[in-house]
């Protein structure tokens, strides 16, 4: 049995200081956090107070769905509900390098090799431990055997904390590490539904945090579009925007989507080295993780010059406009998912097919639950359930047409109030595509 209320163990026969700290004593050398709270893009905004607001939504829709433990190893949802952060991509990609165990009144990070240190100061997190990695590259051959070391050292520490039976939930863990832990007789379930759950609800703070990271963020499109000039590659045309989301402490982009000309019909082409030619239209998706490790998620289409746009560009982008206006504007609480599929925006033959995949989706610190569909695509696809206030969500509009050569991407990010929307995104669009011939 592991005891869980000592303040530094070693675990047996492992050698070094890979220390478990119990972070209720008195902590030291917490300027990290301190520096964290005092960045000029957190004036203004009690981030103790959203760190706490959000563990205690990931508490609350535990005890929703009957979940005694969570196990998170997705890197985003153990910031959601600590506050902590270490090498988020990398720990996404080499799981489970690091993990959390949250229980209704115990949260246990089990942090990467000698970074114990990085939870210091952190009152959501009562104890750091050090991760056992079950993954082939940590373990090679003896993957197996290291799935079942795993599950049996939290399988001890859960059955101390809540009980032999219970009902544990994990997310992108090796199937391996799933079927060890169940062996030692726990129920095992899926634990997205109830993190999504939580995430999907903002509060005040919160939406302080979004609005922080989408002002940096058009602060860097800003840069983007200043420029652009045909000759330029649409690599080093989307590298502003990136350069300029770093130094204002973002986080990073999490994709590159950035195209012109014929590459922005149909949607989904990352930046590449293509060269952006005169009069062409250049299409962006900010996709950025920004401050706080907020989602700044909006679109924008461009011209590249230095002639007018053609009639048909400014056709393409007032459609989207009219996707966009008419989508938000039926956005309101207590709204259903179907009923709005109902109402949303009728998308016209011509550019069905190359259609956006969604009609709008939840946004918080990535890209997340609800996905509102398409009418057309809402029996195949779509699943019911309410808009309600403090949901932050991307309206999205791709309009071009198959076989066409332009594309248009616009998106607006918005918060859902008590009474409506607020339309959170404020960079502007572009007076020379909107405007008619």
């Amino acid at each position: 049995m592991i005891d869980v209320g000592a303040s530094a163990h070693v675990r047996a026969g492992q050698t070094g200081a890979m220390q478990m700290i119990d972070w209720n004593e008195k902590q030291i050398g917490s300027s990290d956090l301190e520096l964290l709270d005092a960045a000029p893009e957190s004036t203004g905004i009690d981030l103790g107070a959203v760190r706490h607001y959000r563990q205690g939504r990931v508490r609350s829709e535990m005890e929703r769905y009957g979940i005694d433990a969570v196990i998170l190893c997705d890197a985003v949802n153990i910031r959601y509900a600590t506050g902590t952060r270490n090498m988020q991509i990398f720990s996404s990609r080499n799981a489970p390098s690091r993990y959390l165990l949250l229980t209704a009144d115990r949260s246990i990070l089990f942090e990467f090799t000698g970074c114990d240190h990085l939870a210091a100061g952190f009152d959501t997190v009562d104890e750091v431990r050090p991760a056992m990695t079950a993954s082939f590259c940590a373990a090679g051959p003896a993957i197996a055997s290291r799935e079942i070391a795993w599950a049996h050292e939290v399988a001890a520490l859960i059955g101390g904390l809540v009980g032999p039976k219970a009902t544990v939930g994990m997310e992108r863990m090796n199937a391996g590490s799933a079927i060890a832990l169940a062996a030692h007789g726990f129920r095992v379930v899926d634990a997205q539904q109830p993190v999504e759950m939580a995430r999907s609800i903002k509060s005040a703070e919160e939406v302080k945090c979004i609005k922080a990271s989408l002002r940096a963020t058009e602060v860097a499109v800003g840069k983007l579009r200043a420029a652009i000039r045909p000759g330029i590659t649409e690599t080093e045309l989307w590298s502003v925007l990136f350069q300029s989301v770093i130094e204002q402490n973002g986080d990073y982009c999490e994709t590159r989507l950035l195209n012109s000309g014929h590459r922005s019909n149909p949607w989904f082409r990352e930046a590449a080295h293509h060269i952006i030619e005169p009069n062409t239209l250049i299409a962006l998706d900010t996709d950025v993780v920004g401050c706080h490790g907020y989602y700044s998620d909006f679109s924008r289409t461009f011209h590249a010059g230095p002639d007018a746009p053609t009639t048909e560009q400014r056709l393409l982008y007032r459609t989207a406009l009219e996707q966009l206006d008419h989508n938000i504007g039926i956005l309101q609480p207590g709204l259903s998912f179907g009923e709005y599929a109902d109402q949303a925006w009728d998308i016209p033959d011509d550019f069905h097919a190359h259609r956006y995949y969604l009609s709008a989706h939840g946004n918080g610190m990535t890209g997340e639950y609800p996905y509102l569909y398409h009418r057309s695509d809402f029996a195949a696809a779509g699943y019911d359930g309410e808009i309600v206030p403090g949901m932050t969500l991307c309206v999205e509009s791709f309009i071009g047409r198959e076989g066409g050569t332009d594309g248009v991407k616009l998106e607006q990010q918005v918060l859902i109030t008590d009474t409506g929307v607020e339309i959170l995104s404020e960079f502007p669009f572009e007076d020379d595509l909107a405007t008619p011939d």
